[in-house]
């Protein structure tokens, strides 16, 4: 294995790493700020009216896109192996 093929993994890696944790992150982010434009408006300072929304919607866009993400890691793994084989032929 090449110095190069080396750091094409590593890059591959952490792109797929991206684009699993991208969907969770922004779900969060989008719900994080919501949540703070209606405390700051209501003046409301309840820490808990934060974590509650943020927890429900994570869970529920990991559910909806679990088959995605699934799929997407599995695709991952199958070139990661293709890759070790290549290179141990």
């Amino acid at each position: 294995m090449t110095i190069e093929t080396a750091i094409d993994i590593l890059r591959q890696t952490v792109a797929t790493a991206f684009i699993m944790v991208g969907p969770i992150l922004a779900a969060a982010i989008i719900i994080g700020l919501v949540i703070s434009l209606i405390q700051t408006v209501t003046s409301i300072q309840e820490q808990t009216l934060a974590f509650v929304p943020k927890l429900i919607g994570v869970g529920l866009v990991m559910i909806i896109v679990s088959q995605w993400m699934l799929r997407t890691l599995i695709e991952f793994t199958l070139q990661i192996f293709q890759r070790i084989a290549d290179v141990g032929a």
